[in-house]
């Protein structure tokens, strides 16, 4: 693209029916969100995972990532494969991307599964403009988070507070992943996640358009997410037409880690039925 390359997965049959996976934002990739479902999709989908600008290995990218940056690498990637229409999978800022490619792109989407997606949410006065003033600091979003590079321990912390609720099967070499990322590539929030939110409101709002996405449509929410409450992901749901939401007891932001296999099932299962609600 004209600001960089992007690093895409690419897995299973060219002729299978395609699906996109898309990662969430900070210290995450292709790779650390659908470690799991890759292979599982891959067996009998087309599966397509790209990385973020300045994620995961699509780290030399000129300019900002926002909002609109990200919705152009939707498409590239769709158009770069040959893709018409996918099945279109993401969490949280993918769950924002996926949501966003529904309303701007109906004509590529087959259906769509959000986990506990961004851009459907909103502040109170005050504490919006703490995130606001914490995305515009640098001190803030990139120096203090990069301390816990090399430090084991902060970065289990992390892992074990913010991303999860409870234990995953897999937990220890979540935390290397995650610390390896860090170490790579830095710590702090994405370019989407910083210019999501503007002074007085929200600049990445979906609420708005929800009723315009006319795929079937599946919402995952975890029951413990400090990230995107519950409560807004439901509401999200219910704000799309015949859409429906799967509530995760006991599980986090990051579900599809916390309970790979859980959620594998969901995502399978819906995006593999002959009719929506079936």
């Amino acid at each position: 693209m004209p600001e960089g390359r992007l690093s895409v997965i690419t897995r299973g049959p060219a002729h299978a029916p395609p699906v996109l996976l898309l990662s969430g934002g900070g210290a995450d990739s292709a790779t650390l969100s659908w470690r799991h479902l890759i292979p599982d999709l891959a067996r009998d989908h087309r599966v397509i995972a790209p990385d973020w600008p300045k994620q995961g290995h699509s780290r030399d990218w000129k300019g900002i990532a926002h909002h609109a940056a990200l919705r152009r690498c939707v498409t590239a990637v769709l158009d770069h494969y040959d893709v018409d229409r996918a099945g279109v999978v993401g969490m949280s800022q993918g769950g924002a991307m996926t949501l966003d490619t529904a309303i701007e792109h109906p004509e590529r989407v087959e259906r769509i599964v959000a986990i506990n997606p961004g851009g459907v949410l909103s502040f109170a006065p005050g504490y919006h403009q703490l995130l606001w003033l914490t995305a515009k600091s640098r001190l803030l979003n990139t120096t203090l988070p990069g301390l816990m590079v090399g430090d084991r321990h902060k970065v289990g912390l992390f892992v074990r507070k913010t991303l999860f609720a409870g234990p995953a099967p897999d937990q220890e070499q979540v935390i290397d992943e995650v610390m390896a990322e860090i170490e790579a590539n830095g710590a702090g929030s994405s370019d989407w996640q910083n210019t999501s939110i503007g002074p007085w409101r929200m600049n990445v709002d979906l609420r708005p358009r929800l009723g315009e996405i006319c795929c079937p449509a599946l919402f995952i929410a975890g029951e413990k997410d400090i990230g995107v409450k519950p409560a807004t992901t439901i509401a999200a749901a219910r704000a799309v037409p015949g859409a429906r939401v799967e509530l995760l007891a006991g599980q986090g932001h990051w579900a599809n880690r916390q309970s790979p296999e859980r959620v594998g099932r969901l995502v399978r299962d819906f995006l593999t039925e002959t009719e929506p609600g079936s």
